[in-house]
């Protein structure tokens, strides 16, 4: 308690630029958040368009394995350096205020949110699953219910990050499950989402569960290299 207490009387330094918070809405000050990048997008891949359309030529030629994608911004300065923060050096309570700037994008959520699992051995190693977290606070913003252990991830495959698509796809096959009844409208939640391999690996096994339409809600949506 007197931890917290000190914590609080503490001054707070915006996470980007180190500038002393005035307020704590957010760990960032007003001036950082104003220079948050917003591009339309594809509401169906989710990726960068001229305009914002419900689906996009690239869609229209191969159509993502999920119905709607939701995401704050591409992966780059200043989700890139918050992330990382988050992901790789621990700072796990960033997790309430990027689930609140995911929220602010969704307009119809789904009922029950499904974070990407992690293998339990790189669980161990990091302590903690990052997408675990954003899904609950997303969940607490949206008003709706998180389930973290529906889905598992059975084995331990190889990075995902330097694989093409092709490698990938067969890099994740068959290495989720999942358990419980499911409703027929769901949304996978992660931090960034670039290929969409995992995640099509994860539709592949809800649509066997009888999910008739699933949302993606990511941080950041990236076009593959």
């Amino acid at each position: 308690m007197m931890f917290r207490t000190i914590l609080r009387a503490l001054p707070l330094r915006c996470q980007l630029c180190h500038h002393t918070l005035m307020h704590r809405h957010y760990p960032w000050c007003e001036t950082c958040h104003d220079t948050f990048p917003r591009l339309p997008r594809c509401l169906h891949c989710g990726l960068p368009t001229p305009y914002v359309t419900e689906s996009c030529g690239r869609c229209l030629n191969s159509p993502p394995a999920w119905d709607r994608l939701i995401c704050v911004g591409g992966y780059t300065f200043p989700y890139d350096k918050l992330l990382h923060r988050f992901k790789y050096q621990g700072h796990y309570w960033l997790a309430p205020a990027l689930g609140k700037l995911l929220a602010k994008e969704i307009d119809n959520p789904a009922p029950l949110l499904l974070p990407v699992p992690m293998h339990w051995r790189r669980r161990l190693m990091r302590g903690f699953n990052h997408s675990t977290l954003l899904a609950r606070a997303l969940a607490k913003q949206l008003a709706v219910q998180c389930a973290p252990d529906i889905l598992k991830r059975n084995r331990a495959t190889r990075q995902q990050q330097g694989l093409s698509r092709q490698s990938r796809l067969s890099n994740l096959r068959g290495a989720f499950s999942s358990k419980g009844r499911l409703p027929e409208h769901v949304a996978l939640v992660d931090d960034v989402v670039t290929t969409g391999a995992t995640i099509a690996e994860l539709c592949r096994l809800l649509r066997q569960q009888g999910v008739t339409q699933i949302d993606v809600y990511c941080l950041c949506r990236t076009p593959p290299k």
